[in-house]
């Protein structure tokens, strides 16, 4: 097992000028599952690959343990891949997929035997052994590709998005499993994934990218509930949070006939590059509905779409009286600036076209300021 360092690792693609992946610094320690997540195109592929080695590293320096391996071949770096298209050999059953890369590296036959069948017994392929690929489920593909990664017992796994291929049902089943199989066998692991899902289920620590720069890294508590800028706020989490540009009037956050007090400690952080403005996040299960006459601060919502899901229900709302109005800054999708959701228990939501008065249930508010995005105190 080994740790793995990206110090100061650069990519910058032939014909570009901008780095793909600019100045990543991350470790993964010995044995953690480590999940990189972000938006197409932001760098994390990039940034496996460049571990692996199917990549140059233009600035900087990559470590598996003590060793520099940035000008290593890949075949000399310790690493096994799981990649999303499985890679398997049509014409060989699973056991010889399986034990391929031992094969080559002539391991003699019995131990190739003995491990496959180890690997095939933690992922329940037993009696799959004698099979070709083509009559396997995309599920068992995929954990037979798992399977080639762990016989060769290297020193880090890499995987890159891995579940894309498989259906919802399947996706959630096997997620688990294989971190489930990564805590038993306590190899470092990168898994790269866009699925913010994923990233909050499977890993010990998630790292989040974009444009090739890393915005954060912590526990998925960690980015939950103290993301470090609004674009990690409004990445991570499902449905995500709810954001808006408000202004700062009287000492409180207004924007049309919604109002939100803010505390001292965050009007003290607010600077003049803020020009008076204030980027809040609020997510949906942290509102409260105000079903008396409504208080001056609460945040009107026009009801929209109504999704009854069993023990929850959403509610899909614009800002009433603002419609149009609500900007969630940079970094924002700009096709969901004017949609608010709140959770509420089932069958409670009013009906589409009323109006619901909600409030931030108190310490739940997240402030960022208007000018870098990042996270403001209070």
């Amino acid at each position: 097992m080994a740790r793995v360092v990206f110090d100061n690792a650069t990519r910058i693609y032939p014909g570009n000028t901008e780095p793909s992946v600019d100045k990543l610094n991350l470790e993964i320690e010995d044995g953690e599952f480590l999940v990189l997540v972000g938006p197409s195109g932001c760098g994390k592929s990039t940034s496996l690959r460049m571990l692996a080695g199917l990549e140059d590293v233009n600035g900087g320096r990559i470590l598996i343990g003590d060793r520099d391996v940035t000008d290593v071949p890949p075949k000399d770096r310790d690493i096994a891949m799981v990649f999303q298209n499985y890679a398997l050999y049509p014409h060989m059953t699973v056991r010889e997929n399986m034990g391929f890369a031992l094969k080559i590296a002539k391991v003699p036959k019995d131990q190739i035997n003995k491990r496959v069948e180890e690997a095939a017994a933690m992922l329940d392929l037993d009696e799959y052994l004698d099979r070709k690929p083509k009559a396997l489920s995309g599920g068992q593909r995929q954990r037979v590709a798992m399977g080639r990664a762990i016989v060769r017992k290297p020193q880090v796994f890499l995987m890159d998005e891995p579940l894309s291929n498989l259906d919802a049902k399947l996706r959630v089943q096997t997620r688990t499993q294989i971190a489930k199989l990564q805590h038993e066998l306590g190899v470092t692991t990168l898994y790269v994934t866009h699925d913010q899902t994923e990233a909050l289920t499977m890993g010990d620590r998630i790292a989040v990218l974009k444009d090739g720069l890393l915005q954060q890294v912590g526990t998925p508590r960690d980015l939950y509930e103290t993301p470090a800028n609004s674009f990690v706020a409004g990445f991570i989490g499902s449905p995500s949070m709810n954001m808006g540009t408000f202004h700062i009037q009287d000492g409180v956050a207004k924007l049309g006939p919604a109002t939100i007090p803010l505390s001292k400690e965050t009007l003290d952080a607010v600077t003049p590059e803020d020009d008076g403005k204030i980027i809040i996040g609020f997510r949906p299960e942290h509102m409260r509905v105000v079903n008396d006459a409504p208080d001056t601060a609460t945040i009107p919502i026009k009801v929209g779409i109504v999704e009854e899901l069993g023990s929850d229900a959403f509610v899909y709302g614009t800002l009433f009286g603002a419609e149009g109005e609500l900007s969630s800054g940079p970094d924002s999708d700009k096709d969901a600036h004017d949609q608010l959701i709140v959770r509420v228990p089932p069958r409670t939501a009013p009906p589409a076209g009323e109006v619901m008065h909600v409030q931030i249930e108190p310490g739940k508010q997240h402030n960022f300021s208007a000018s870098t995005t990042m996270r403001l105190p209070g």
